[in-house]
């Protein structure tokens, strides 16, 4: 794989990386640091300036910090508080903010039951409207025939007083206009149909809840996000700021370089997730073994990715990709990356997997990278006994 000297004259690139590419990956990342990585803590919690205990952490700077540095130019009248202090706000806004987000899901589900309640029962009420009208129209059918009987026996009877001769006139109309009295019909689908309202009904709603359901197949880990990195709240989009966001410096969580991992992992099978990448200029996608330690450059020669910036050019697209998506073949060892939208097969990856491995994403420039949902669908199994 060659590359040239000439990079000024791509406006995008796209670069494709494995372990065995060490060259390429120096290539991958933003060398400039973030603020996360502008810190004065050295190894087991002391201060790499002073060599104190970091025992404060600076709101203004989100970073750890002794009582040396509160003092100094650099803090001096930032806002610090002590660390156990600041960990316990950072887990009850967590925890505030997860709480948050779950009952606004929930909320939205209740409604759509609750939506859901009133349609059933208005179509129920209107079924009842519908055969009452049905039924009080008959009745006046039936009052209607009761009516015309009556004037006829009513007439009858007078004529009966008549004379003798005027009688058998009578006797001999009547008799010829006389018929048997036929019992009413019954009336076919006078019921409420229950069946129809009844039937399957937790089935039937949630077979219609997909409709405001959506299934993401890859969802984003906020614990492994670098500070300078913003989720949505359903925890499929993620975007670069400037800024660093107060989270705390768990193992976990990418300190150098500007990306996140998915929160699922896999040890086989096969896997796919498309990710919308858009006007995005810069962006590595991939994945990457969840054992890899997630501080500095430790894990730099253990990804499989494709990157799209400059100044390395690998693989140039004939236009700027919109849409990508990630295959993973576990078992074959193989990671494939293709434009969902022109189907072009953009390169695979060759892999003998013994481990986990995550979702992995990196983000450069403006514009989010979106996971896309998938289409849900519900399939009914019949099985018959023979």
């Amino acid at each position: 794989m060659k590359t040239c000297s000439h990079t000024y004259l791509y406006r995008g690139t796209l670069t494709l990386t494995s372990p065995l590419a060490k060259p390429l990956l120096l290539l991958r990342y933003d060398p400039s640091p973030s603020r996360a990585q502008i810190s004065s803590a050295g190894s087991d919690g002391v201060c790499c300036l002073h060599h104190e205990k970091l025992t404060l952490f600076c709101l203004d700077d989100q970073q750890l910090v002794c009582f040396m540095c509160q003092d100094s130019k650099k803090h001096k009248n930032h806002d610090c508080c002590p660390v156990d202090e600041a960990a316990a706000d950072c887990k009850n806004r967590g925890v505030q903010t997860g709480e948050r987000q779950i009952k606004q899901e929930f909320e939205k589900l209740h409604q759509f039951l609750r939506d859901e309640e009133a349609a059933k029962v208005a179509a129920l009420k209107e079924e009842e409207e519908q055969k009452s009208q049905m039924m009080r129209r008959r009745i006046e059918e039936m009052n209607g025939e009761i009516s015309s009987l009556s004037d006829t026996i009513r007439k009858a009877e007078k004529e009966m007083e008549t004379e003798d001769i005027q009688f058998l006139q009578v006797r001999v109309t009547l008799s010829s206009v006389s018929r048997p009295l036929e019992r009413p019909e019954k009336i076919s689908g006078a019921l409420i149909n229950v069946a129809k309202h009844l039937s399957n009904l937790k089935f039937r709603v949630w077979e219609k809840m997909q409709e405001m359901v959506q299934y993401t197949p890859v969802t984003l880990d906020p614990n492994t996000a670098h500070p300078r990195l913003h989720l949505s709240d359903d925890l499929t989009a993620v975007e670069k700021t400037n800024q660093t966001s107060s989270v705390p410096d768990n193992p976990e969580r990418f300190d150098k370089y500007v990306c996140i991992l998915g929160s699922e992992g896999f040890t086989s099978g096969t896997h796919c997730w498309d990710v919308q990448v858009g006007d995005c200029g810069r962006w590595e996608l991939g994945l990457i073994p969840e054992s890899v330690k997630r501080k500095g450059d430790s894990f730099s020669d253990s990804v499989w990715s494709l990157s799209y910036w400059n100044p390395v050019h690998s693989l140039t697209p004939k236009e700027k990709l919109q849409k990508v998506r990630v295959q993973l073949n576990w078992g074959k060892g193989k990671v494939t990356f293709t434009d969902l939208l022109t189907n072009t097969h953009l390169r695979t990856i060759k892999h003998t997997f013994t481990e986990r491995v995550l979702p992995y994403f990196s983000h450069g420039f403006v514009g989010p990278l979106r996971i896309l949902p998938v289409k849900a669908s519900v399939t009914v199994d019949q099985h018959s006994k023979s």
